[in-house]
Formats: structure tokens, sequence, C-alpha cells
């Protein structure tokens, strides 16, 4: 049989698979959904004015940086076996697991953003009499959202990769399809559960990707594409660049 015979035979097996599975396919795709979105929205409601509140102090931002960066150190499915005399199995601790997954990128990129700000720019919204918070709404916060729009986009992205460890303290998700054919030793239900995940992965990714664009001014866009385009040109000691149209 060719490749492409065999391809297509795989793939109605899969097919087969997911019509007549244990767990309707249906049921296990909204669970894992879930399992995004939920995370995803409570690491960005807890890293986002987190960062805000902690950038402003050098000690803070200091103990959020290494505690962050330590926490990412820390295996997700470690995480969940501790902490199963506490939160049990299922749903509840997958939840807190891929939060607590989530919330470093997110909270590195807000402090780093914020504490990045040129000074100068902050003396000039003071200079005309900006408030504090009107310094964060209409200057801080627009300046620093492309940098926080790529933390959420690492975020999601790695929320998305690790859903299926749900399966592992009975949570569900696709990961039971994984953890099936694995038991069976069967390619289909593998990658019946593998390959959703790999795709939702590639949706978050180039989605939150074009929005991270959308946010990033069109100057920083054509100065960024601009630096990227220079290259020596031969027989002279001059870079010539020429900027690409955002």
């Amino acid at each position: 049989m060719t490749f492409f015979q065999n391809f297509l035979q795989l793939l109605q097996q899969m097919l087969q698979f997911a019509e007549n599975a244990p767990i309707p396919f249906v049921d296990e795709t909204t669970l894992t959904l879930q399992y995004i979105l939920i995370p995803s929205a409570l690491a960005i409601l807890i890293s986002v004015p987190l960062g805000v509140l902690v950038a402003p102090r050098p000690v803070a931002a200091f103990l959020a940086n290494n505690l962050s960066g330590a926490a990412r150190a820390i295996p997700t499915l470690a995480f969940l076996a501790a902490v199963i005399p506490l939160l049990g199995i299922g749903f509840i601790p997958t939840i807190v697991g891929l939060t607590l997954l989530g919330i470093p990128p997110i909270l590195l990129n807000t402090i780093a953003g914020l504490r990045g700000i040129d000074p100068a720019i902050i003396d000039a919204g003071r200079g005309v009499g900006m408030t504090r918070w009107e310094l964060l709404r209409r200057v801080r916060i627009p300046l620093v959202l492309p940098v926080i729009a790529a933390g959420i986009r690492i975020s999601v992205v790695q929320i998305t990769a690790t859903t299926t460890i749900a399966a592992l303290v009975g949570g569900g998700g696709y990961g039971d399809y994984i953890t099936y054919g694995l038991d069976l030793q069967q390619v289909p239900p593998l990658l019946v559960g593998a390959v959703p995940v790999a795709l939702l992965a590639l949706v978050a990714e180039f989605g939150l990707g074009a929005v991270q664009r959308a946010l990033t001014p069109a100057g920083l866009r054509v100065r960024e594409e601009s630096e990227v385009t220079s290259a020596p040109v031969a027989g002279s000691n001059e870079l010539k660049s020429k900027p690409v149209a955002a």
C-alpha cells in the first residue's frame, strides 16, 4: 500500500473511533475547551492586575519575577499529584494546575513591559497634569498591550498543550483518548486525542499572534520589520533598510 492509502486508512480508523468512542467526542471536546478557556481567563485576571501592582516597586517586582521563574520549573503533573490530598481529583485540581501554569508568562511580560517604559514619557504625562490612574489607563497600559498580548499568547498555548494531563488525575478531556490508545497499544485512539490538541494549540498561536500584531502600533511594526530586513550591501559599509508596510 502507498503512503496515501495508509494515511486514508488511518484517517478512516480515527473517524470510526471518534464516532464510537467510549466517551463521546463532543463531550471530551467541550471539557477540553473549558480546560483552555477557564484557566486562561483566570491567569489573565490574576496576572495583569498583579503585574500592574508590583511593577513600580523594585523589591516586589524582583520577588514576583523570581517566584514566577521558580514556579515554571515545577512540572504541572507533579503539582497536580501534590494537591490531590487537598483538592481531590477531576475538574477543580486541573483548573487550578493549568491556571498556575498560565500565570508566569503573563505576569513576567506585564512587569517587564511596565518597567521598560521610558521615564521621559511618564514625566511628560505628569507635566500635562495626568493623575496616576490617568497615566496607567492612557499611557502605561496602551504602551505595554503588545507585550502583555505576547505573554497571553505564550500562556494560552502552554495551557492548551498541557490539557491532556487532566486525564491522569481523572479530569477527562482529550487525554482520555491518549491514555486509552496507549493502554490498548492502538494508534487511532491516541491520534484522536493528540491531533485536536495540536490543532487547538496552532489556532491559539496564530490567532493570538494576529491579536498581538493588531495591538502593536503601526510605527513600531514598521520599525521592527525595517530592522529585520536591514542587510549589508556588498562593497559598502552602510546598511540599507526598506520598511515593510504594516
